[in-house]
């Protein structure tokens, strides 16, 4: 019999093999390197597993772990998005360690996952599933409904929308002067001022038509035209315009610059050739108004206001051209010959006039007589006089021969 407490004679010699065995195990893993040390840091953790099944978490320090009994260690970061290792989701958030570390989002069809680390946006989420360790930071998944019309603020701030890929939205930009008509699935929504829009183009077909409110300029040039006279013309037109009804345009129409060409073109062909080039050439401006005049009476059908219609150039043909400007040259001619008769006519009058002045008044006579003895004494070098007799009758002899007494 042994002391009280103490272990029968045969199962002491049990558990001293025992021990002995472990100690030569203990030796033989060392020897042969089965036995596994690892060292887990602060901001990782090891999924502990035996003969393949889970046993649990391992965190910081320092871990021995023996293999050669089916044990298996696999550390993962726990930091970002969870790394499961190849292990079900399901049998770690089994585990109470792991589940309350971690933010697991599931992201239906009809949604998408704003990820947030630390209030900051990271990326948008479009799987089904997202797990993420939320230990040394904090990370947040929100929801965001794609099957409305319209993305709201609220729903993701204007700083990150386009971070969101384009195949979920449609993005709306209308300039200044314009305005846009909303269509979602076809159907018209409403009407937009100016201004960006977003709109979710997940679970509806959303698109936009935009039309220019300002003043628009319509230019139809070289519309060959035959005048009565058979003289075949080009006429450069401009039309100035701008639409008022976008809504029942739409409705009524499509291309509206189109079809005020075809009115001014069909306006200007009727309205041109009931005149000869002469007429044509002289009522330019006219030609203008009363083509502006046809416009007004289809710019509540067009949906349009006509503001100017004007004929910019009229080209005639080269032969046309060469003939006209030879009967401009002749008659500028004619107009220079007139003035020249005129002016001689003027000269004669005034020579006439001079000439009765200088008969009835000697003096005057006499003071011409030296005017024209100044002029040829500046042209001069030099002149001989006799010492004798009046010095201005000998040059005035020079010039003009004395009058005979009457």
């Amino acid at each position: 019999m042994g002391k009280a407490g103490a272990l029968p004679y045969e199962e002491e010699c049990k558990a001293n093999v025992c021990l002995r065995c472990m100690h030569l195990v203990w030796k033989k893993c060392e020897k042969e390197g089965i036995e596994m040390k690892y060292l887990i840091k602060e901001q990782e953790c090891g999924y502990l597993l035996k003969n393949g099944i889970l046993e649990g978490l391992l965190f910081a320090g320092k871990h021995q772990i023996f293999s050669f009994l089916g044990y298996e260690l696999r550390i993962v970061p726990m930091m970002g998005k969870v790394d499961t290792k190849k292990l079900p989701v399901e049998l770690l958030m089994r585990q109470p360690e792991f589940a309350k570390r971690v933010v697991r989002v599931r992201i239906p069809d009809h949604c998408i996952g704003i990820h947030m680390v630390d209030g900051i946006y990271k990326q948008v989420l479009m799987d089904g599933e997202a797990l993420y360790w939320n230990v040394f930071e904090e990370n947040e998944v929100r929801l965001v409904d794609v099957t409305g019309t319209e993305m709201t603020k609220e729903q993701v701030p204007g700083m990150y929308r386009h971070l969101i890929p384009a195949r979920l939205y449609k993005k709306v930009v209308i300039g200044e002067g314009e305005t846009g008509l909303l269509y979602i699935d076809g159907h018209f929504d409403r009407e937009l001022a100016c201004g960006t829009y977003y709109y979710w183009n997940y679970a509806h077909e959303v698109s936009c038509k935009i039309f220019n409110l300002k003043v628009q300029q319509l230019d139809i040039s070289g519309q060959e035209i035959l005048t009565a006279d058979k003289v075949g013309i080009r006429l450069n037109i401009l039309c100035s315009y701008r639409i008022t009804k976008p809504l029942e345009l739409v409705k009524k129409m499509e291309g509206v610059s189109k079809l005020l060409y075809t009115r001014v073109q069909l306006a200007a062909r009727e309205y041109v050739g009931q005149f000869r080039l002469d007429e044509l050439l002289a009522q330019k401006e006219e030609i203008g108004r009363v083509l502006g005049q046809r416009l007004l009476e289809v710019q509540e059908e067009y949906c349009v206001e006509v503001l100017d219609v004007g004929i910019k150039d009229i080209i005639l043909p080269g032969e046309i051209r060469d003939i006209m400007n030879t009967v401009l040259v002749a008659e500028k001619k004619a107009q220079a010959n007139v003035i020249m008769r005129r002016e001689e006519v003027a000269s004669t009058r005034s020579l006439l006039n001079t000439a009765k002045m200088m008969e009835e008044n000697p003096v005057v006579y006499r003071l011409k007589e030296l005017e024209y003895l100044e002029r040829i004494c500046d042209k001069v070098g030099s002149i001989s006089v006799n010492g004798g007799g009046n010095i201005l009758e000998q040059l005035a002899g020079m010039v003009v021969p004395e009058r005979k007494n009457a």
